[in-house]
């Protein structure tokens, strides 16, 4: 419980810094606007226990660590002051999981619905999903480049 308190106060703070860029050249005024969508409902919860770590062929996996961050930066945007859209909300995200020493994988996609060009910001994990739901790739044409 400590361990996810920490977690969900360092969330919030990253957050609220993300979506406090304001003042950078370049942040303030994309050309490209991103959604203004919640966090999606249906982010997997990951359950806090020594199964996070499985090895694949020689490798450690930390999906399950993943999966408790993205749940802790879900959460910080429901409950925070500073929700963020979908780019910072994964910012925040990959941010966090870059200082666990976990290579998450920052994705940009876009799509034109209803006449109307939108963008939209993920986070992946070895090709899995962390912050959205799995088809959110089918819906969003992603970038071939890793933004992360």
């Amino acid at each position: 419980m400590v361990l996810q308190m920490f977690g969900f106060r360092r969330a919030r703070i990253i957050l609220i810094w993300i979506c406090d860029l304001r003042s950078v050249r370049g942040v303030a005024n994309p050309s490209l606007t991103f959604c203004k969508s919640p966090p999606p409902s249906n982010v997997p919860v990951a359950v806090c226990n020594s199964d996070w770590l499985h090895s694949m062929g020689g490798e450690i996996d930390f999906y399950g660590q993943a999966q408790e961050t993205a749940r802790l930066v879900s959460i910080a945007a429901y409950r925070g002051s500073y929700s963020g859209n979908c780019l910072k909300r994964s910012m925040t995200l990959w941010f966090l999981l870059r200082r666990q020493g976990i290579e998450g994988e920052l994705r940009i996609g876009t799509r034109k619905a209803e006449g109307k060009f939108e963008a939209h910001a993920w986070v992946e994990y070895r090709g899995r999903v962390l912050n959205d739901t799995v088809d959110v790739g089918e819906r969003y044409s992603a970038f071939k480049r890793n933004f992360g």
